[in-house]
This record gives structure tokens, sequence and C-alpha cells, in this order.
């Protein structure tokens, strides 16, 4: 919850401003010179460091001295003077960059969490030259059906991360059989069926990843809308729904790459598949948000 909350600065700056007319409109005009609501400004503070950490640091110094204006002037002291006043001013400067750079740490460790999730990814696809930037692509593909979707930001991440690593159980599969040019035999099929529990066990302790959804992308992305997938057999929306976008990116870049055991399949005969099994295969809401973005142009862009 509150890394939700922390990658959503619009929410800090809501606050920030609610709290502020709350505390002006209490000081002001209910509770006269009472000097208990303090705190607000307190929070004021802080809201303003999270919600506007990025912004230039005049503009943090002229918010923040608004909140001490109204702090020294809507509850008044006994000792007030121009020396309180910048100590006011001095305090909550302290305390709107402690919070402003708290948020600076939050962005740095998850630009490095990024990173660290695409180099694992690279591992991956580096194994296999006829996979090579897979995990990238379906990262890309999926984040243009979530955005598609109007899904938020946070979530865009998650599918983002998600996406890279998605195969990163494949680590543990022997490479003869990844590579394998002819048939897979049904031990073999019986192990690259395990990659989705093998990714999950590796990953399973990184905090960042237990509750923000990535887990569930790593484990389910096989599973299938009419419950005939793998590991557990999932049926519809008992499905997470970032599994469910995944699953929709990787058969499309699956499809659309050569692979050692065939060529790529036209854009044509691909689109017609995944238009043929949505309700099977796919979620058909989510096939279908994916199949307009070629509706939109999406082919001449990229996707």
């Amino acid at each position: 919850m509150i890394n939700k909350f922390l990658s959503h600065p619009k929410y800090s700056r809501f606050m920030f401003f609610l709290l502020l007319f709350v505390s002006i409109c209490l000081n002001s005009i209910i509770l006269r010179n009472q000097t208990n609501f303090y705190i607000l400004y307190i929070f004021c503070a802080i809201f303003l460091g999270i919600g506007y950490y990025n912004s230039p640091k005049w503009f943090i110094f002229m918010l923040t001295l608004a909140i001490v204006v109204c702090r020294y002037f809507l509850i008044p002291e006994s000792a007030a003077s121009a020396a309180t006043f910048f100590t006011y001013l001095l305090t909550y400067l302290l305390i709107t960059f402690m919070s402003v750079g708290l948020m600076l740490n939050v962005q740095k460790v998850t630009e490095e969490n990024v990173e660290l999730t695409k180099a694992l990814s690279n591992a991956l696809d580096t194994r296999d030259t006829f996979t090579l930037h897979h995990s990238e692509n379906v990262a890309k593909y999926a984040v243009d059906i979530a955005e598609r979707m109007k899904l938020p930001p946070y979530l865009c991440k998650v599918i983002h991360i998600g996406g890279l690593l998605h195969d990163i159980g494949k680590i543990g599969i022997p490479e003869h059989i990844l590579s394998k040019p002819g048939r897979l035999e049904e031990d073999e099929y019986e192990l690259i069926k395990s990659h989705p529990f093998i990714g999950y066990e590796m990953i399973k302790h990184v905090k960042q990843y237990e509750s923000s959804g990535i887990l569930d992308i790593v484990l389910y992305h096989h599973e299938r809308y009419d419950g005939l997938g793998y590991p557990k057999g999932l049926k519809g929306e008992e499905i997470p729904l970032v599994a469910r976008i995944i699953a929709v990116a990787d058969t499309f870049d699956a499809m659309s790459s050569k692979r050692v055991y065939r060529d790529a399949i036209e854009l044509s005969e691909i689109l017609a598949e995944i238009e043929r099994n949505k309700g099977k295969q796919f979620d058909p809401v989510i096939a279908d948000h994916f199949l307009a973005l070629f509706d939109e142009g999406g082919a001449e862009r990229g996707v």
C-alpha cells in the first residue's frame, strides 16, 4: 500500500492542498487561535516534499513558505516575532526537504531494481539467440495493452517488470532443451512447463515482488482463460489480470519471432490466431484491446 502511494506523487499533491485548505479553515473560521492543530501544517510539509520531490527547489521553497505564513499568522503565539517566523521557516524547510530526500531515494532504489531486472532478463535471453530480446518485447507489448486499458501507472510498472522477468525460470532449464530444433519429448515438455514455478521460487523472497503482482506474472503467465493452462489450471478471472495481459503479449512475440524450430509467422496470421482464441487461451477483453492497437496503427509504430 505504501509503495503504491509513493509511486503516485499526485496523491501526495492532492493531500498537501487538502490539508492546507482544511488547516486554514479550521484555524481561521472554526477553531480560531487554537494551537493544537499545528501538526496539520507539519503533515502539509511532508506531503509537499513527497508530491513535488522532482520540482524546482525554488518552487518547493515557495510552497513551504506559504505553509509557514499560514502557520505563523493563523496560530498566533504570545512570543511571536521575526525570529519565531524564521525558526518556523527553517524547521518546515527541513521537514519538506527530508521528504524530498526520501522520495529521491525511493526512486533511486526503484531504478536500480529495474536495472537489475533488465540484467536478469538479458542473462536469460542471451542463452538462446532465437529468443534474444523476447522478455523486453513482451514487457513492451504488455505495457501497450495496459496503457490502452487505462490501468494506473503503478500497475503498468508492475507489468513492465513482470514482463522482463516472466521467463526467468528458464534459467533452470537445460540449454539443449531450450534450443532443441525438433519436437520435445513428453518429459522434456514437462520440464519446460516447470519454468513458471522455478521462476517463482527464484524471486519469491524479493519483498518488492511479493505484494506487487510480479510473482503472479511469473507463476501464472501460462494459464489459459479456459482453464487448460499450467501450472495450476486456473480459469477466467481466477487468473490475475497482470498475468492475463502478459499471456497475450508473450504469445504474440513468440509467434512473431524466428525460433530454432520455425520461422516467424506472418502478422495477419498471428492476429487471426489471437482472434480465434479469445475466450479460450486468452481473456477476450484483453485480446480485443491488443488487437485494437493494430486497428489504431500499432503495426506502423512497432507494436
